[in-house]
């Protein structure tokens, strides 16, 4: 699928104005609806401030002349119509707006609030295109209620099994359609299997899809770029492990006659490093975020040790090379301490490359702006992730202060959003096409 070419770019750019300001305002009030005091963002999925989140984002389409829809598990929809034909399958951009815990503004938010600016300045400019666009905003990409990320757009691409979801419990005891019955979503009666039915989007469904985000690096602000052009998107494989020793008072349990848990954990963590950096490749990491030891008394000798592991890669046979190491080398290290230990692969996703065709419509629209660019691989994961199973996809990356994410310093300056709105919009208007009767009257203003 080839990017469109469209003639006069800068009479229809004219057209196409972008509103940093409305944007930034935006933002802001979003960020009001929080759990924690602003700028700390705090918004999990189906309570009520993403519930409050969620209208917000829905008056946002109504006024932007968007069309709006809602699937069974709040996946958004805002399409804008009056396409030439408004049948085929539709460019689509988005993201999604709950956050982790004592986060930022713009993760996720930035995709969504700019992907509804960009099809407001289209609608406003009179530009008549091809195909249908729309804005998204997805259901739950962040992992914290359920601990599993992106349960919107793996519902929507037909990767998410009903019985897994219905095992999966929040802090509160709580299950998923509870929690999704609760937040006004999943009608009375209807069973797990159904709901996921109802999200789900074929392959076809959707003709491209394009995601806005921050970059949440530094590398476009340490080499003053103003886009980043995602050719790549990395993906996680996390396992968990736990170990049972021993245990024992510090003092009266004698060094040989330990069987510490904790140190099998402490080992491991060194190995996860070890292994990662042994591939010698920059795109390979692995972290150990959780390493926790019972009973947790300094003057205990540890029983019990959780660790949960993170591997992320673009290479999917090196990362799942890796993970097989790491869990090779958690069995090593047990067995050498007397120590038992259980593990489970939580998730495996294969990464994503991103499609030629929607990587040259925003590269192209980048240049044809005269915005500075790099193409560049997404560390983190995104809905775009998943998203690429269904349809060609790619995201667009703006500079964020520091290369902060995930934290309540989490900032992106009004010139960096409206040079990414600017840069998804014409990108947006290269993959819908532009209707012939648009493309003659741009000739005639020239």
């Amino acid at each position: 699928m080839a990017s469109s070419s469209i003639p006069n770019v800068n009479v229809m750019m004219d057209k196409v104005k972008v509103s940093a300001s409305n944007l930034f305002e935006q933002i802001e009030a979003l960020g009001e609806l929080s759990d924690t005091t602003p700028p700390s963002i705090t918004r999990i999925l189906y309570s009520e401030n993403d519930v409050r989140a969620r209208d917000y984002v829905k008056s946002l389409m109504v006024s932007a002349g968007l069309v709006v829809r809602e699937d069974s598990l709040g996946n958004i929809y805002g399409r804008l119509t009056g396409s030439e034909d408004d049948e085929l399958s539709p460019v689509v951009s988005g993201s999604h707006a709950d956050a982790i815990p004592h986060s930022g503004k713009y993760d996720g938010v930035l995709g969504v609030l700019g992907a509804i600016e960009a099809l407001r300045a289209i609608r406003d400019s009179g530009l008549r295109l091809k195909r249908p666009v729309e804005a998204l905003m997805f259901t739950s990409e962040e992992p914290t209620r359920f601990g599993l990320s992106c349960i919107g757009s793996r519902a929507m691409c037909g990767r998410l099994d009903a019985g897994y979801l219905n095992s999966l419990r929040d802090a509160n005891g709580t299950g998923f359609l509870e929690a999704c019955r609760g937040g006004g979503y999943c009608k009375d009666g209807a069973t797990t299997a159904e709901v996921l039915e109802a999200s789900y989007v074929p392959k076809g469904g959707v003709h491209a899809f394009v995601e806005l985000h921050i970059e949440q690096g530094p590398m476009l602000e340490d080499e003053g770029l103003d886009i980043g052009v995602v050719t790549a998107i990395a993906a996680p494989a996390s396992v968990t492990f736990d170990f049972v020793g021993n245990g024992g008072h510090a003092g009266a349990l004698l060094m040989p006659y330990r069987r510490d848990a904790g140190l099998v954990a402490a080992e491991l963590a060194l190995s996860v490093e070890q292994w990662a950096l042994g591939t010698k490749a920059v795109d390979t990491v692995a972290t150990t975020g959780v390493l926790q030891v019972y009973p947790g008394a300094v003057n205990s000798v540890p029983r019990e040790a959780h660790v949960e592991v993170d591997v992320r890669d673009i290479d999917e046979e090196r990362r799942d090379g890796v993970l097989s190491s790491i869990i090779r080398s958690a069995e090593v290290i047990a067995r050498k301490r007397s120590v038992e230990m259980e593990h489970k692969i939580v998730n495996q996703d294969p990464p994503a490359p991103c499609d030629a065709s929607v990587i040259d419509a925003v590269q192209e629209s980048a240049n044809e702006l005269g915005l500075t660019s790099r193409r560049m691989v997404s560390r983190a994961y995104h809905d775009a992730l998943f998203m690429a199973q269904i349809a060609p996809t790619g995201m667009i990356f703006i500079p964020c202060k520091g290369g902060v994410s995930h934290r309540p310093d989490e900032f992106s300056s009004q010139k960096d959003m409206e040079n990414g709105v600017r840069t998804l919009a014409l990108a947006m208007i290269k993959l819908a096409g532009v209707a012939e009767t648009c493309d003659q009257e741009g000739k005639e203003e020239l």
